[in-house]
């Protein structure tokens, strides 16, 4: 029986897959949080890697906290460049299949229709940069590797962008919310499903691939798609990015172009309102 091991086990992703791989018995899955797979320790998570033998990894675990990164650069990229070029090695070296989970932030956002596997790269904020340099170690040391570049994830797991407008929506008559940023949400269960079928597919094809859900808004309309399908009285009004200042600069445009791993693996990509009314039953 192969062994799935899955980093960040307790983030959005991790969490997904958790609930999922209880219909895949074929397999025997390891998940890990911090303690058990240590990305910020890479001599620790050499031994710990070499202690689980896994035959496939997927890598879920992150620097994620955007604004954070811009005073913890060290530490992003530790986790999101040095640990992700140790697993990809580590893969190489003993047969494992890696999927690698990446970001629209290796984007700078000055595109104007989706992009795709192929669109140049231009991080603007220190966790994009050290994303991106976690695709390109991961590809170096491990050309088999699958990364997988994603958007806006949400759950009803962790902290995410649902969630919290929810929470808002709920203790204020009215919230501001940016209306010029613009991309595609991703249901956490979609993704993990996505990473499940490419695993089961009968090809193995590596590469760098997009996955988000289809549809193309700003995070305004993404409020204003979660104000209606709860029906909350909570006023939404669009505001620029300008009139909300963040340490960290976003993408204003980074909407992911899915055509490839659609016709590589197959796949159905839902509409986020789709998946959105899934997150809420």
């Amino acid at each position: 029986m192969k062994k799935i091991l899955v980093t960040g086990a307790t983030g959005q992703l991790g969490s997904e897959l958790l609930v999922l791989s209880t219909s895949y018995n074929n397999y025997e899955w390891v998940f890990a949080n911090r303690s058990k797979v240590t990305l910020d320790n890479l001599e620790l998570l050499k031994s710990q890697l070499d202690t689980i033998k896994p035959n496939i990894i997927f890598n879920c675990g992150a620097y994620t906290q955007v604004d954070k990164a811009e005073s913890e650069k060290e530490l992003a990229f530790t986790v999101n460049h040095l640990a992700v070029e140790l697993i990809a090695k580590f893969a190489e070296e003993n047969d494992v299949k890696l999927i690698h989970i990446s970001t629209d932030y290796v984007f700078d956002g000055s595109s104007s229709v989706a992009l795709d596997e192929e669109a140049q790269t231009n991080p603007i904020n220190v966790y994009g940069k050290s994303k991106l340099a976690g695709e390109i170690s991961c590809l170096k040391e491990n050309p088999e590797s699958i990364i997988i570049r994603t958007s806006w994830v949400f759950s009803k797991f962790g902290n995410n962008f649902v969630k919290t407008m929810q929470r808002l929506m709920q203790e204020r008559d009215e919230i501001n919310v940016v209306n010029d940023q613009i991309g595609s949400p991703t249901y956490a269960t979609d993704l993990a499903q996505a990473m499940i079928n490419i695993v089961e597919y009968s090809k193995w094809v590596p590469g760098i691939y997009n996955y988000s859900n289809e549809g193309e808004i700003s995070w305004y309309e993404f409020a204003l798609a979660i104000k209606e399908l709860r029906s909350f009285e909570c006023k939404v009004v669009g505001i620029p990015s300008a009139a909300y200042p963040t340490p960290a600069k976003r993408p204003n445009y980074s909407l992911l172009d899915k055509t490839k791993i659609k016709s590589v693996y197959n796949l159905e990509v839902p509409n986020y309102i789709e998946s959105l009314k899934k997150m809420f039953i």
